[in-house]
């Protein structure tokens, strides 16, 4: 199940990032992040903290309800 949780989310920010055209680095930039850990989320080798995830969700211009709706 902890595993599930951060697959889910990984491609959630993949599908968002690519739906903005942005870059792994782009995305890292604009949420103040380094360019790896945008990676290592989306592949769910890391379990991301709250404020992290407000950063990601905030840098790709959605609230945190709908960043979790699709779950």
């Amino acid at each position: 199940m902890k595993r599930e949780i951060l697959i889910k989310f990984g491609n959630k920010v993949r599908k968002e990032r690519a739906k903005l055209g942005l870059s792994q680095e782009g995305l890292a930039a604009k949420a103040g992040v380094h360019r790896t850990y945008i990676g290592m989320i989306e592949r769910a080798e890391k379990n991301i903290t709250l404020q992290n995830i407000e950063k990601v969700a905030k840098a790709l211009g959605l609230k945190l309800p709908d960043f979790f709706s699709d779950f």
